[in-house]
């Protein structure tokens, strides 16, 4: 903003009018002394009660350089949260961590604006990621939003950092540990297999693969678990030929035809199956298991 620019504002806030006048006009011109000082010269004129009147005033006009708050603050490397984003027993990917990240963009662009919703330091540890962020309100909300969009747990802890008149000033962490494995992914759980199906809050949904049957497991009891195959690693296939209980379609590692039991959700019309390489042979998927339920 100019120096005009800036003049116009400071009247504009400080010039306090008789709440009697009409037709006020206001005129000013701006005498530069220095780089930081300039000399307004500022004319009034209007009317009070059908009396004309016309006053002028000619005050200091004085301007140094400043930073908002939040700008020092990020500059600073200022922080009030930690958020560790990590997986149960293993190293995130970098697909997994990218599309995690995206989450923060994503959330940012639906939330208000606020100064103090920056990150002012971010990069790789080991077995994950860590951001430094500037508000704990944010932290909490990405937290809530990474739960629902991919399950996993989130723990917090707090630890004082210094005393702000009398309060203490504490910053978080915000621990968010993804589990070892998606919605549509085959896993098999307490000597079954099963399609995790949705996320719940203390756990997945999950869909027998053999047949219809459906259950909710904790966190810590799928702690147990593996992934058998992964929906990345599943294919749909074009059925050539079936009947009541198989069907044959192209296998797609060699290109040979190959026969596999229906799913027990098989409409008998369906052209396509999903299906999955689990214990050295391919099996027919039950469409629940397509991550609908997300």
């Amino acid at each position: 903003m100019d120096g005009h620019g800036i003049a116009d504002l400071r009247i504009r806030d400080n010039l306090v009018l008789d709440e009697r006048a009409k037709k006020v006009a206001v005129d000013f011109s701006v005498q530069e002394i220095d780089s930081r000082t300039n000399r307004l010269h500022v004319d009034v004129s209007g009317t009070i009660d059908g009396y004309e009147f016309h006053d002028s005033h000619s005050p200091l006009l004085q301007t140094s350089n400043a930073v908002c708050t939040p700008c020092t603050r990020k500059d600073g490397d200022y922080f009030e949260a930690i958020v560790q984003l990590r997986s149960a027993g293993r190293k995130l990917s970098v697909e997994e961590l990218s599309s995690l990240r995206s989450t923060l963009d994503e959330l940012l662009q639906l939330m208000e604006p606020n100064p103090m919703f920056f990150v002012s330091k971010e990069g790789p540890v080991t077995g994950g990621w860590d951001l430094q962020m500037g508000s704990k309100s944010l932290a909490r909300t990405w937290g809530r939003k990474l739960t629902k969009s991919f399950g996993g747990s989130v723990k917090e802890s707090s630890t004082v950092v210094g005393v702000n008149e009398g309060v203490e000033v504490t910053r978080l962490t915000l621990s968010y540990r993804k589990p070892a494995y998606s919605i549509g992914d085959a896993v098999r759980f307490k000597k079954s297999l099963w399609i995790v199906d949705s996320w719940q809050k203390n756990g997945p949904i999950l869909r027998k693969l053999d047949r219809f049957e459906r259950t909710g497991a904790t966190w810590r009891d799928m702690e147990a678990s593996s992934v058998v195959c992964a929906q990345s690693e599943q294919r749909i296939v074009q059925v050539l030929n079936r009947d009541s209980s198989a069907a044959e379609f192209m296998d797609p590692t060699d290109y040979k035809v190959s026969t596999v039991a229906l799913p027990y959700d098989d409409d008998g019309l369906s052209e396509e199956l999903r299906i999955g390489f689990i214990d050295g042979m391919w099996l027919a998927l039950p469409l629940s298991g397509k991550g609908g339920g997300k």
